[in-house]
């Protein structure tokens, strides 16, 4: 079995109207930035409030990725703008 490491950051995320919409915005935002993302637990739901009514809903969100050393990736990589190449999304 291969052996990995794994980072957990929180992240909130925000909706207009639903935590469910909340939760997918954050994890799609997120997913611009960060590779290999596993697992996603809310860990807190609240709402912000105007007038007596809803406003918003947020999510806080624990979101675990692989960790991958640079390294690791200087010594495989020829050029040293291959590095990052595969965080540019196209």
């Amino acid at each position: 079995m291969a052996v990995s490491t794994y980072k957990i950051i929180e992240i909130i995320g925000t909706s207009d109207t639903s935590w469910e919409d909340a939760a997918r915005n954050a994890i799609q935002t997120a997913d611009e930035n960060l590779r290999d993302m596993r697992i996603s637990e809310v860990t807190k739901l609240d709402v912000t409030i105007k007038d007596g009514k809803v406003k918003s809903y947020r999510v806080r969100l624990a979101v675990s990725f692989k960790y991958h050393t640079l390294i690791k990736k200087i010594k495989t990589q020829e050029r040293p703008e291959d590095l990052f190449s595969d965080r540019i999304k196209t």
